[in-house]
């Protein structure tokens, strides 16, 4: 298992090194620069010289890629062009707000996708099997943005049930129960509309998984012994369900990130996504390539945890190196 986990190791650090370096290139070729944000036709161009001297644009591309790396592999994010402060001070204030949000949307779609992949599943009349079935095939393919708008404009703008954006209220009681009451107010919105297409991609993999194992030998076998249809449910088909969703959780960190950039910045949720986007239209190259660097890391160890939970919950199954 230990040689196991360092070759993964390994071959983390190999594939997140690849995708950085892929991105400074791509930062490279793409048009306009940092030094674009200080820049006007009536400024100087000495002055425009100075602007790119200090920010380090002036130097080749190949001593800025070695120069980066070098700060980079010694923990150092660098200096956001755009917010004038380091980058690790501001991931330091949005990294745990992005983890509130996706931590609760994560619990969401395992639980909800569980009870409905199940309710697919054992559901028998075939009219309110088919409009559930409608459903999850719905809001799984309705574009997120306007799943959000929609909701903004019926519960913000309509009813005026819940804020429209930001994590708080500028005005709420200063006692722990109106701030957690306050901030769960905000979290409904961008949280709900997360879940929902994490939801229906769960309930599918996971009915899907629970009719194939409900047919299998070793359940008719248990029906022929008399055991209750609970029992054969929730104790025997639902354990051996849950490893095709225990090896798909990898995919869940990047598709809950990549929700997150477009979710964060209709909800002006103060996170990662948002800082995102505002440093592609700024062309904050230290942001986004560290934000680079921490969705490439969710992805690897997204896929590790999935490998070992997998390992965990079936024994049976070997590692490559084992076989």
């Amino acid at each position: 298992m230990i040689i196991y986990i360092l070759n993964r190791l390994i071959q983390a650090a190999l594939i997140v090194w690849a995708v950085l370096t892929v991105t400074f290139i791509l930062l490279q070729l793409a048009p306009g620069d940092p030094a674009s944000m200080y820049i006007r036709p009536e400024i100087d161009p000495a002055i425009v010289a100075n602007i790119r001297e200090q920010l380090g644009l002036n130097l080749p591309p190949f001593q800025q890629y070695l120069i980066w790396l070098k700060a980079f592999a010694s923990g150092n994010f660098g200096f956001s062009f755009s917010h004038l402060r380091p980058v690790g001070k501001i991931f330091a204030e949005a990294i745990p707000n992005t983890m509130q949000l996706t931590g609760i949307v994560l619990v969401l779609q395992l639980v909800g996708g569980i009870l409905v992949g199940t309710a697919l599943t054992v559901i028998r009349r075939k009219s309110v099997r088919s409009l559930l079935n409608m459903s999850v095939l719905v809001v799984y393919s309705a574009p997120g943005f306007l799943l959000a708008l929609i909701a903004l404009w019926i519960f913000s703008v309509k009813l005026g049930w819940l804020p429209p954006s930001h994590m708080r209220s500028l005005i709420v009681d200063d006692n722990f129960w109106a701030i957690l009451a306050d901030r769960a107010k905000h979290l409904i919105l961008p949280a709900g509309i997360l879940s929902l297409p994490s939801i229906a991609y769960t309930a599918k993999i996971f009915h899907a998984s629970l009719r194939e194992a409900l047919a299998q030998d070793y359940i008719l076998a248990a029906r022929a012994f008399g055991f209750s249809n609970r029992k054969i449910l929730f104790k025997y088909a639902m354990r051996n369900a849950l490893l095709p969703l225990l090896s798909s959780i990898g995919l869940f960190l990047p598709f809950l990130l990549g929700g997150t950039v477009i979710i964060e910045s209709i909800f002006a949720w103060p996170g990662m996504g948002k800082i995102t986007v505002d440093a592609i239209f700024s062309h904050d190259y230290p942001i986004i390539l560290s934000t680079t660097f921490i969705a490439a890391l969710a992805v690897v160890i997204g896929n590790l945890l999935a490998d070992l939970s997998y390992l965990i919950v079936d024994p049976r199954v070997k590692p490559a190196y084992e076989s």
